[in-house]
Formats: structure tokens, sequence, C-alpha cells
């Protein structure tokens, strides 16, 4: 039966089969999320929301790595079994499952470039995120109790990098990491020039973070002023860590800055006045607000 000649070979690739259900069951073995031992909530750092997107590239990779040796060697291993059981040798055959092979292999090259660059741009903008979270923290301290930071606020649709709590006013900070290009002569070009409408970088510019921090902060505004009864001044922040900034013209209600010194510049500014009551119930309603994250992680995706 000429059939049994394309089934039989099939038997050579239950190996490959078995070693694709181990790596596949394998995939998240690596998790570096825990969980606090006193109420088994997910315990969060700075830049958490990026620390979880950033294991499940490393899971894809990790897919891509494994899988794309077993997938490329089965049309082979495929053909390998067709020579053995073939009642006549058909060369073009050979070179169709040859020829599969090698889109094969450049299809996962191509995957696994793609993946590691993704990889590259999730630690840059989590590498800006931990260092203005840092700075950040030093608005934490006994004798400074008034000052509140909470890391990965969701919004409706996205997520806030970082909400300062201070007596004088609500800061939402945003962090944009971006590559600083160089001159033919190696010489480091870290000048972005801040405008009304945009972003001046050298060679490009941009919009989208200055509308996503206005946007954030204008609903963070709203969803503070339904919860707490009463308005609560809020301002955005902008953060390009490692950028000398210049300034010619910031749009109203938001700040650009590099992140440097950050935690001096929001305790010298005062938006108005939180008195205790409302401080805390500020607090309160965005530590609960935080927790919605970790109910629904799938729901949100930083932005980077």
């Amino acid at each position: 039966m000429a059939w049994l000649e394309y089934l039989l070979p099939l038997i050579f690739l239950f190996p490959l089969g078995a070693m694709a259900v181990i790596v596949i069951a394998l995939r998240n073995l690596h998790d570096a999320r825990v969980r606090s031992p006193f109420n088994a909530r997910p315990l969060r750092e700075p830049g958490q929301a990026l620390r979880n997107r950033l294991d499940r590239a490393f899971a894809t990779l990790f897919l891509n790595g494994a899988l794309g040796p077993i997938v490329t060697l089965a049309p082979l291993v495929y053909g390998m079994g067709r020579m053995l059981f073939a009642s006549r040798q058909n060369w073009i055959e050979w070179a169709l499952y040859g020829a599969l092979s090698t889109v094969l292999v450049l299809v996962y090259c191509f995957l696994l470039i793609r993946d590691f660059q993704h990889i590259r741009r999730i630690k840059l903008g989590l590498a800006c995120e931990l260092a203005v979270g840092q700075e950040l923290e030093r608005l934490v301290s006994p004798e400074a109790h008034p000052y509140y930071v909470l890391h990965d606020v969701p919004t409706d649709s996205d997520i806030i990098d970082h909400v300062a709590i201070t007596p004088h006013g609500v800061f939402v900070v945003e962090t944009r990491a971006r590559t600083r290009p160089f001159t033919a002569d190696g010489r480091e070009i870290n000048v972005v020039t801040v405008e009304p409408e945009r972003l001046r970088f050298p060679g490009w510019s941009e919009h989208r973070p200055l509308i996503k921090t206005l946007r954030a902060s204008h609903w963070l505004a709203a969803w503070l002023e339904r919860h707490c009864g009463q308005p609560v001044p809020v301002m955005g922040v902008l953060a390009l860590p490692g950028w000398d900034i210049t300034c010619a013209g910031t749009p109203d209600g938001l700040m650009v800055v590099s992140g440097e010194s950050l935690a001096d510049k929001l305790q010298a500014r005062h938006l108005g006045t939180l008195d205790d009551a409302l401080h805390d119930k500020v607090i309160e309603a965005l530590v609960e607000r935080a927790a919605e994250l970790d109910r629904n992680p799938a729901l949100y995706e930083p932005s980077i």
C-alpha cells in the first residue's frame, strides 16, 4: 500500500515530538514572581510590571530557542524515514524536505533576533524605571511620613509607572527609556529639547510620551476626585533618565526631568495642600487601585 510509505516514517518523529512536549511544559520554569508569606499577595518592586513582561519575554526566547532545532530537524528526519520505506527514490521530494528545513531555520533565526531585541528594550525600560524608583524612595523616611510612593498603578487601559503622594500634591511619574546616539567621532549626544507638543531628540522627535503622561495625570485627578469627594492637586512628571533636558516650552500641568534629584524637585513643588484626612484617603484609594494589577495582570501592558 503506497500510503504506508508516507505513514511509517512518522515513527521517527516521535522522539522529536516528545522533546517538543517537554520544552513546552518547561517554558514557564523561570518565574521570578514571589508572594508575601503574610498575606499571599504578590510582592511588588519598582518596575514590577516590566519585570513580569521580561519573564514572559525570556520564556518566549527559551521556547523559540529550544523548539527551533526540533522543528527544523523534523522535515529532514521524516525525509530519512521516507528514503528507507520508499520503493523508489524521488530526488525532487528530498530537495523539498531540505528546502523546508532551510526556510524553518531562517524563520527561527528571525524569531530569535526579534526576541533578543525585545528583551533589550524591556531591560532598558526596567533600568530607567529602577533608577527613577530609587530617586522616589528618598521621599519615604520616618521623619517625612507624609510622603508615600506607589509603583505600577493601573488606569483603565494602561499602567502609571510611579505615583508620589506629598503634603503638597500628587505626582504621576512616567519613565521613558531612549537610547542615546553617537557622533561619528564617538561622542554621545544626550540633549533633548522639550517643546509644547513634542520632545525633540537628536535625529527624531516624539509626542506620545507627553500625551500619555498628561492623559495619565488627568485620569488620576478625575479618579481621585470621584473617590475622595473633592478635587486633589495632581501633576504629571515625565522622566528621561540619562538625558540633559532643555526646555523650549513645557505643556501645562507637566514637568519633564532627567530623573536626577527627582525627590528634591518634587519636595520643592507645591501644587496645593492635602490635609491629613484627604492625604490618608488618597493613599488608601491608590493602594486599593494598585492591587487591581495583581488581580488582573493580563489586562494591563506597561509602555516602554
